[in-house]
């Protein structure tokens, strides 16, 4: 089977393509060699046709060495032509059961870490990347879902409800109040999707300028001061009084929001939140620092897809979108997220590249 695939092969077809043009150059040169031999014979002792047991005899040499090279050739050309077409057959095998079964399959190595053994590493580093992508699509869905079910089950339950009772204007008025809140809270979902997709486009880079970090976080802080009230954490800005950068004001504002959002919520009742601004040696630095619960280390790459949620039931506010959005305003301002152990709590910082500053 993979002899018949080899002889039918393009490689081989190519192979013997150029072992014809080599061939043709060797019976030149021998040719030449042959004719010359002749000649310098006749030049010496006279008519070579008083020698013709010697011209037979480099006739029958020449002969012998050019079916030895033809033979050498064809089955040089067939054993490299048969080595190409097998791993190439083992890549198609693959392909073919990848899309039978799934992503699962993987090329075999052959561990002679040749060109063929690279492309088929490569392929399989491409493959298991796949598969991972996938499997966040698949988990992103499955969020998607569920995130989706809550608000528009109670909105059905609340118009069934109010289709079934007598109009009474006050509870209409309620009704039609709670269903605009959830209503704003799915097309909040779906318009955090949009964003974190622009930016991660790089569509936002017309909108940047010359910006001050510090008073990008100082409105921040006036901006949750009220929430953090509410569960009696102290939110403070430290650091230096300028933060130079070039960025896209609004987005950066999201981002230091998300993260002080996060800290009020994830922090310890009672607690405190700190921002800091700062200039480092390789360019400008914010950080975000509560003494809550923290992030378990192995969850620290998770936490920043789309829709992950270290609360798995998804019971308590919210939609996995903020941190995604903090990891693409950070991706498109070149700066380096960290996630820190603040001993207790968690500190977030954004290193900022010394080309912003």
């Amino acid at each position: 089977m993979l002899l018949a695939k080899t002889l039918q092969s393009s490689t081989f077809r190519l192979a013997l393509i150029a072992i014809a043009a080599f061939g043709l150059i060797v019976a030149a040169i021998m040719a030449y060699v042959y004719f010359g031999t002749v000649a310098y014979v006749e030049s010496r002792v006279g008519d070579a046709g008083d020698h013709g047991g010697f011209a037979a005899m480099i006739e029958l040499a020449m002969i012998a060495v050019a079916v030895l090279l033809a033979v050498l050739a064809g089955l040089a050309a067939v054993l490299v032509t048969r080595r190409t077409v097998g791993r190439i057959e083992e890549i198609n095998a693959t392909s073919r059961a990848i899309m039978l079964s799934g992503l699962d399959q993987r090329i075999p190595l052959r561990g002679s870490h040749d060109e063929w053994d690279r492309v088929a590493e490569n392929l399989n580093q491409m493959l298991d990347r796949i598969e991972t992508l996938m499997g966040e699509v698949k988990q992103a869905s499955d969020n998607v879902a569920h995130d989706l079910r809550t608000p528009l089950t109670r909105m059905r339950g609340r118009l069934e409800k109010a289709y079934h009772a007598p109009r009474d204007s006050e509870s209409d008025a309620s009704l039609i109040g709670d269903t605009i809140a959830d209503l704003d809270a799915v097309l909040g979902m779906f318009a955090s999707i949009t964003r974190i997709s622009e930016i991660e486009t790089h569509a936002r880079k017309g909108a940047f300028r010359s910006v001050n970090l510090v008073e990008i976080a100082s409105e921040v802080v006036e901006l949750y001061d009220a929430a953090a009230e509410q569960d009696a954490t102290r939110l403070g800005l430290e650091g230096d009084a300028e933060v130079r950068l070039t960025g896209d004001r609004d987005l950066l504002f999201d981002a230091i929001a998300n993260l002080v959002d996060n800290a009020i919520k994830h922090g310890r009742a009672g607690g405190r939140v700190i921002v800091t601004c700062k200039n480092g040696e390789a360019g400008a630095v914010i950080s975000v620092a509560d003494d809550g619960t923290g992030i378990p280390a192995d969850q620290h790459d998770r936490v920043f897809k789309r829709f992950y949620r270290l609360e798995q039931s998804r019971y308590t506010p919210g939609n996995g979108l903020g941190l995604s959005l903090v990891a693409a305003v950070a991706s498109l301002h070149g700066a380096k997220i960290e996630l820190r152990d603040n001993a207790p709590g968690l500190l977030f910082r954004l290193s900022f590249p010394a080309a912003s500053a």
